[in-house]
């Protein structure tokens, strides 16, 4: 197995791509919720498992990320087997930061190939960069690449297959004294009669850089601990008590390395472009406003271009459902169940593939590009004052195309308290799920009455309330439940330039792999549900006894298009979800919804994508109302209470919005929750607090917009 480390922003991802190309999987390591991606590297003599490890700075991680992908490269058992090379992607721009993981790596004793990237920056710096020199000082094979221009992979290949099948192994030590060195021996041996088999590099580097699990340990061992706290005082400069030895030597190495490697022209202190477009876009208020510009462009761009592709999908959909329906005519209840249960429940969820595509298209751009880095630097000020800090930005972001890889992605947080409390609010952003309904309230009663600027403006503002009502929330979960402190963030700002639009087409597709695989199975699930709830009871004599009774209240024959319309709202209305959802709607009558709105929304728990759907058949459209949106607004239009009162004003319809927007309506979401917290404590609390937020939420504005005369 061959894994490709290096630091954040180095082009390790582009690499990866480039060697592995669509050949690539995702999934997690064994035991661990962790994201696992891995490819294959094929040569003549056979298939090559290659593995993306997550960016580190340093083998003494902060993440949980971190800690995985240390474990990786070490090949602890429970995560990884042990690769048999390393390719380690070093940036030429930035060579002394890189180098120090680098000299840290070499301590591990495994085949190192570095991957020299940026070579063309340097160039256009015009820099020059001795790369015979450089090869000497690392003791590896150096190839300089560029990833998204395919230059030098050819060559790195070639290094890769040699250093497979002739090892050559860099050796760099930290530098420490003879008698230090003397007691590390000792350590190692009182730590193998303790069950712990280090070397004396992991011995070194528990004395200079002990992680977090290594210090657990010690809090348990107090004469393990006693023996470490005797040696350190001795790693550290005389008289000082600024970094230990071992870190100081690594970066006198890494500096002197490049200054022996690389020349830099003499020019006095200039501002780059990328320092000139800093100044405005992380202003502590032009910055912002940039942000919120930015989003506003991406989120109206995603609704622009992704409704074609959203028709065609439902067309497909339709189309596939009017063409095996007669093939199922032998029998209703299994009719009903491919088409209804098992076709439309399969497109409810694919309805939105394009957006969650067309949102990591522009979040691979943002990054590509390096703004997100400043995103999350700007965010970092507004979250600052509730306990988190910039790493939940891109769990948040990511939570608007669906919560699922927003909740996984909060891995990168590096404390469990801030990473448990950004996965308590994740849910709050708007996924793509909830558009629906936006886009159903706000064409039946925003956009006719106050015109379609305002229809887009209420739009952006129902995906903004979530953010809005995260950070009080967040803020309270930190302060009086975990008690959590807020941590100092760390940034590299990369300089600005184009994305490689590779990376951006891969993570496409894999993003929207995972969405399908990980939510498309549980909403295929509920949808099977949904429809038995909804269909069952259903007595033999059911559909004559409605058509029966539309024709004496109506005195037109039974057999129009109105008792097949009353028939499927009657079956509805007395099926298991419909006597449900009437023992409610006392509960829920001071938000404005009577039993049809309550039914649609216990409907929508398990998965929101089913509430338009449900609103079709309740309100007699029949089974085909998804395809016929503007024919449902009118019936929302036209619904009124039994007093004849209209159902549905426009303080209601905001209600319903806000509703949907706050409450946690997904199952699949629930149990990523309990799969990243390892407890059902948490997604039970999600679930609570969420929905009790909701209707309250949705209570206060329909008694306001009485108020009001709504």
């Amino acid at each position: 197995m061959v894994a490709v480390v290096g630091n954040p922003n180095a082009g390790k991802t582009t690499l990866f791509n480039a060697l592995t190309g669509s050949r690539q999987r995702v999934g997690n390591y064994p035991g661990v919720t962790v994201e696992r991606i891995s490819g294959v590297l094929k040569f003549p003599s056979g298939d090559v498992e290659c593995l993306d490890v997550p960016g580190l700075y340093s083998l003494a991680p902060l993440s949980e990320d971190e800690r995985v992908a240390v474990s990786a490269i070490k090949g602890d058992e429970a995560v990884s087997r042990r690769p048999d090379l390393l390719v380690c992607v070093v940036d030429a721009s930035n060579l002394e930061r890189n180098l120090f993981f680098y000299h840290q790596l070499c301590e591990a004793g495994l085949p190192v190939v570095v991957a020299l990237t940026m070579v063309d920056r340097v160039a256009s710096r015009k820099w020059k960069l001795d790369l015979a020199r450089l090869t000497e000082l690392l003791g590896a094979d150096v190839v300089p690449v560029v990833g998204h221009k395919g230059k030098g992979i050819a060559e790195l290949r070639e290094a890769i297959a040699r250093n497979l099948e002739s090892p050559r192994v860099p050796r760099f030590e930290a530098e420490l004294p003879d008698a230090v060195e003397e007691k590390v021996g000792k350590l190692r041996e009182r730590l193998a009669r303790s069950g712990i088999d280090y070397s004396r590099a992991d011995v070194r580097r528990a004395l200079l850089e002990p992680d977090e699990q290594f210090q657990s340990y010690l809090r348990d061992a107090p004469e393990m601990r006693e023996a470490f706290d005797e040696v350190r005082p001795e790693l550290r400069s005389p008289g000082e008590k600024g970094p230990v030895a071992g870190v100081s030597s690594r970066y006198e190495w890494a500096g002197i390395v490049e200054r022996l490697v690389l020349s830099k022209p003499e020019s006095g202190p200039r501002r780059s472009r990328t320092d000139h477009i800093d100044r405005l876009l992380t202003h502590r208020v032009f910055g912002l406003a940039a942000f919120g510009l930015i989003m506003l462009l991406v989120f109206e761009s995603i609704y622009s271009f992704a409704r074609p592709a959203m028709d065609g999908i439902q067309w497909l959909i339709n189309g596939l459902g009017d063409l095996v329906r007669p093939m199922l005519a032998f029998s209703p209840v299994a009719q009903s169940m491919i088409v209804d249960g098992l076709i439309n429940g399969v497109g409810a969820m694919l309805v939105f593939l394009p957006q969650i595509l067309i949102l990591f298209f522009f979040i691979g751009m943002l990054e590509g590009t390096g703004y997100l880095a400043r995103a999350a630097f700007l965010m970092d000020r507004l979250l600052g004052w509730c306990g988190l800090n910039g790493r939940a930005f891109i769990p948040l972001l990511s939570s608007f195309a669906c919560a699922i890889p927003g909740i996984m992605s909060a891995r990168v947080m590096p404390d469990p308290k801030s990473r448990l409390a950004t996965i308590l609010v994740a849910p709050l952003m708007s996924c793509s799920a909830r558009l629906p309904v936006y886009l159903l309230m706000i064409g039946a009663f925003v956009e006719p009455k106050f015109g379609a600027f305002w229809a887009g403006v209420c739009l952006f503002g129902m995906h903004l309330l979530g953010l809005v009502v995260a950070i009080p929330i967040v803020w309270f979960i930190n302060r009086r439940m975990l008690r959590g402190r807020r941590l100092p963030f760390v940034l590299e700002l990369p300089p600005y330039q184009m994305p490689k639009w590779r990376d951006v087409w891969l993570t496409m597709y894999f993003r929207g792999k995972v969405f399908v695989t990980t939510a498309g199975t549980v909403i295929v699930a509920m949808s099977f549900l949904i429809w038995g709830l909804s269909y069952f009871p259903r007595p033999s004599d059911a559909e004559v006894r409605y058509r029966t009774e539309y024709a004496a209240r109506t005195q037109q024959a039974p057999d129009s298009q109105g008792a097949d319309r009353y028939s499927t709202q009657q079956q509805l209305a007395n099926s298991f979800l419909g006597r449900f959802g009437q023992s409610l709607e006392p509960a829920f009558a001071p938000a404005g919804f009577d039993w049809r709105i309550t039914t649609a929304i216990l409907s929508a728990f398990p998965a929101r994508e089913t509430v338009v759907p449900s609103l079709g058949i309740i309100f007699s459209l029949g089974s085909d109302a998804k395809s016929h949106r503007q024919d449902l607004q009118k019936a929302l239009n036209d619904a009124t209470w039994p007093d004849g009162r209209k159902l549905i004003t426009p303080w209601s319809s905001v209600g319903l919005m806000v509703f949907f927007a706050l409450c946690c309506q997904c199952m699949s979401t629930l149990a990523t929750i309990k799969r990243e917290t390892n407890s059902v404590k948490w997604p039970v609390f999600v679930f609570t607090y969420m929905t009790v937020l909701a209707y309250i939420a949705a209570v206060a504005i329909q008694q306001v917009g009485r108020l009001f005369g709504g």
